[in-house]
């Protein structure tokens, strides 16, 4: 059997192509701006790299509000902080 290849994103602050098991999934839905962890949630998109760096670099350029066409909230940066920290995956 073939080994199954995971689909590349791009990270929308360095442009980096990455498997999106790489990358945290920003998603804007009916129910607004928040994190997906599960990769399934329905809605437009964002993913960033799993780096402080990246993140910090997406709110300096508002690379997430450009990408979900809207303002994202405080708690979603914070949340991604705190899903860094916690090493998720």
């Amino acid at each position: 059997m073939s080994e199954k290849t995971l689909p590349l994103r791009k990270c929308v602050a360095c442009g980096q192509m990455l498997p999106k098991d790489q990358l945290f999934r920003i998603v804007k839905s009916d129910d607004g701006i928040k994190l997906d962890l599960s990769y399934k949630c329905m809605g437009r998109g964002a993913y960033i790299c799993r780096d402080a760096k990246c993140i910090d670099l997406a709110v300096k350029k508002k690379s997430f509000n450009r990408s979900l066409r809207g303002p994202v909230s405080n708690e979603v940066i914070d949340s991604l902080y705190m899903e860094l920290e916690n090493g998720s995956r």
